[in-house]
C-alpha cells in the first residue's frame, strides 16, 4: 500500500483580526467626522434658501394685493430727497403687531415664537411734505422679516439681506427680502411720476 501524504495547507485569510476591525472602525469614524459638517452646512443652506424663496413669494403676493386693492396702502410714509436710497430712509419696525402677517404654520396669526411665520413691513414714498395722496401712485418699499425676529427686544437690521448660504439659522434680525416697486393707479399722471423719479427733462 502506498501511503498518501496529506499536506495541510492553512489559509492566511481565515478572517479579520480584532486589530483590523478596530482600524476599520477608526477609519469610518474619521470619515463620518469629516463629512458631518458638510452635511450640516448643506441642510442649513437648503432650509435658508427655502425660507428666502417663501419670503420672495410673500413679498410678490403683498405687491399684488396692493395693486388689486385687496390690501390697503401702507400708512408709513418716507419723505426723502431724491438722492437718498429709499430703503435706507425707512425706519425699522418695532412691533410684530404693526406688520402684515403671512401665516405659514397651523397656528392662527403671527407669533414671535414661530420659525415659519413671516412679517412684511410696507412703506411708501412721500415726495412733497404738504401732499400725501396715495391715489396718485407711489414707490412701495417692503422688508420681509421672520416672525421670530421679534422674540426678544433687540433692534432689527435694515440695508442688508440674509445670506442664502449659511451654516446655521442665519441672522434673525436681518430681513429675508428687501424690494421696491412702483405703484400706479388710475389717477397717476406724468407729473406724479416725474416727482417720484426726481424730475423729467
Amino acid at each position: 500500500m502506498v501511503s498518501k501524504l496529506r499536506l495541510s495547507t492553512q489559509s492566511n485569510q481565515a478572517g479579520f483580526t480584532i486589530v483590523e476591525s478596530l482600524v476599520a472602525i477608526v477609519v469610518v469614524s474619521i470619515l463620518m467626522a469629516a463629512i458631518s459638517p458638510v452635511i450640516t452646512l448643506s441642510v442649513a443652506t437648503r432650509v435658508q434658501a427655502r425660507r428666502i424663496e417663501l419670503a420672495s413669494q410673500a413679498a410678490k403676493a403683498y405687491i399684488d394685493g396692493i395693486n388689486s386693492g385687496a390690501i390697503a396702502p401702507p400708512t408709513i410714509t418716507v419723505a426723502r430727497e431724491t438722492n437718498q436710497y429709499f430703503l435706507d430712509s425707512a425706519p425699522v419696525p418695532s412691533a410684530l403687531a404693526d406688520l402684515y402677517c403671512v401665516n405659514l404654520d397651523n397656528i392662527p396669526g403671527c407669533s414671535s415664537n414661530s420659525a415659519q411665520d413671516l412679517a412684511i413691513q410696507g412703506f411708501r414714498s412721500q415726495f412733497s411734505a404738504d401732499a400725501d395722496d396715495a391715489q396718485k401712485g407711489y414707490r412701495l418699499g417692503l422688508r420681509v422679516y421672520r416672525a421670530d425676529a421679534f422674540s426678544d427686544r433687540g433692534a432689527l437690521n435694515k440695508g442688508s439681506k440674509q445670506a442664502t448660504f449659511t451654516g446655521g439659522l442665519g441672522n434673525l434680525k436681518t430681513p429675508l427680502v428687501e424690494m421696491t416697486t412702483e405703484i400706479a393707479t388710475q389717477d397717476t399722471q406724468l407729473p406724479d411720476l416725474c416727482d417720484r423719479f426726481g424730475g423729467c427733462q
